[in-house]
């Protein structure tokens, strides 16, 4: 009787996950999403593709196509500090996914 129940519990466990479907454990993260993520061009980037770093938001993106529309392109990624409302902080969470 005590096998019929240990097959009865597996059988009930495999039925389960089956249905609950495969369980994955997410790569261990260093606080960026810079590895699956797309790299960004300062220079050539929409709106929409600089509002795709954490961090950067509508008016974010618009201060930085206006800084390229005024200062020209940018030479280096660091030179995104020089825009309102992006500080050091926000640059080293960015860093990785930017290309000039």
């Amino acid at each position: 009787m005590e096998d019929n129940k240990t097959k009865i519990t597996l059988l009930f466990l495999l039925i389960l996950g089956l249905a609950i479907g495969p369980v994955s454990i997410p790569a261990q993260q260093s606080g960026d999403d810079s590895a699956s993520a797309e790299m960004v061009n300062l220079n050539t980037a929409t709106a929409a593709q600089l509002e795709s770093l954490p961090g950067i938001g509508p008016a974010s993106a618009k201060n930085i196509i206006e800084y390229r529309q005024k200062v020209g392109k940018f030479n280096r990624i660091e030179e995104i500090i020089n825009i309102k409302g992006i500080g050091e902080k926000k640059f080293l969470k960015i860093k990785n996914r930017l290309t000039i």
